[in-house]
């Protein structure tokens, strides 16, 4: 019976119950701590990932705990692979081939340069720089995304960019979209598509705007482009390579932005700081070919030397920015062309231009680089000061004939 249980019985009874108890209670305590713990480590990331989405300009996407590092990774693979897909199929690779003779006097075509460039027309008009094609005893062909091998003309190259445009015969090929360059922020994630290195077609690489509006002067690469002095780069981590020269520097929304022109080096090797030329500074140029065939650009008619602080205190000048209008270093070079639109406009040698439309003329912004962004027909303002006082002149930008 129960009730003749003995006491020792009824103690090893509790006893029991009570390991059971806190058996029970140190599951329940474990399970409590286990989901109190991931809650804590998903809100302590939260931040992090919504800064992540602002920076690449990315949708929150979904709230739940568990899924929420995945689809980070695919949304950011997704904005990048997104804009790559869009951009690749109008990226071509350019080669250059010389006809070389042995020693038996046979005749066979050898590569001898690789370059990239990017199609905005459907009917084969091509962007590059102008030296992935300055040598005009070359041949050269293009490689389309498809595979396809075309022989190439050049329709135009820039004298006063490192800009060029060939030509293919075909028809319904894909092109680009060209974006905003000057609406560029530094930190904003793009990409450089090319012929990375010569032999890797559309290789694409990701990295930041680093700066914007730097200079540099390149050397004579033995391709008849000779030495160079750019202005207004946009300069990124991309990793842009010699063969991504002409090739499409690009944003998340698959625009074009820039063009890849150049690498500075302490090494000398092909890894180092890129650079390329801003596209809004190109389009003109880019228009003007695309509906004339040629290369139609507005002129001053000045020559002039970019005031600095070397300048200023060399002269004496009371600035150290702008254009000073002076005769060139060969006889007969004049300061303002006789019947240019400067002249007509009343600039005179030793005139100190100092902004056109309001855009101040600095090492950030050359006068050269300012005037591109102009068309044919075009009246500008041009502050400038004459014997040390300031005044405008009213300018209309005439063509400049080659």
């Amino acid at each position: 019976m129960l009730d003749s249980a003995s006491p020792s019985t009824r103690f090893r009874f509790n006893t029991a119950s009570l390991v059971a108890i806190f058996a029970i209670l140190s599951l329940l305590l474990g399970m409590f701590g286990g989901v109190t713990g991931f809650v804590l480590l998903s809100n302590s990331n939260a931040p992090i990932i919504r800064s992540v989405r602002d920076a690449l300009h990315i949708g929150s996407g979904s709230t739940l705990a568990v899924p929420v590092h995945e689809s980070l990774q695919l949304e950011e693979g997704s904005a990048v692979s997104d804009a790559a897909k869009k951009v690749t199929p109008a990226v071509v690779s350019i080669s250059a081939s010389q006809t070389v003779t042995d020693f038996f006097g046979r005749s066979t075509s050898q590569e001898v340069s690789g370059g990239t460039g990017f199609i905005v027309t459907s009917d084969g008009l091509i962007v590059t720089n102008k030296h992935v094609v300055a040598d005009t005893t070359n041949s050269y062909k293009v490689v389309l995304d498809d595979g396809r091998i075309l022989d190439a003309t050049i329709q135009a190259t820039d004298p006063l960019n490192d800009l060029a445009f060939v030509k293919v015969n075909a028809t319904d090929l894909p092109t680009v979209e060209l974006g905003s360059s000057d609406s560029l922020k530094v930190g904003q994630f793009v990409l450089a598509i090319g012929n990375a290195l010569g032999e890797f077609q559309n290789s694409v690489s990701l990295g930041i705007v680093s700066a914007r509006n730097r200079s540099l002067s390149t050397n004579d690469d033995g391709s008849g482009a000779g030495s160079e002095s750019l202005t207004d780069l946009l300069q990124t981590d991309a990793s842009i390579n010699p063969g991504n020269s002409g090739g499409p520097l690009v944003n998340l929304a698959g625009q074009v932005v820039g063009i890849d022109t150049a690498i500075a080096s302490t090494s000398g090797g092909s890894v180092g700081i890129g650079f390329a030329l801003p596209i809004d500074s190109l389009k003109n140029t880019i228009n003007s070919v695309v509906k004339t065939g040629k290369i139609v650009r507005p002129y001053l008619g000045v020559r002039y030397l970019p005031v600095n602080q070397v300048l200023q205190q060399q002269d004496n000048l009371s600035v150290s920015y702008g254009a000073l209008v002076a005769r060139g270093a060969t006889q007969g070079e004049v300061a303002v062309l006789p019947g240019s639109p400067a002249d007509k406009a009343g600039i005179m040698e030793n005139d100190i231009l100092l902004e056109v439309n309001g855009t101040r003329i600095d090492d950030s912004n050359s006068l050269s680089s300012i005037l591109q962004k102009f068309n044919v027909g075009d009246t500008v303002t041009i502050k400038l000061q004459r014997k040390g006082q300031e005044m405008t002149v009213q300018v209309k930008l005439e063509q400049l004939n080659p």
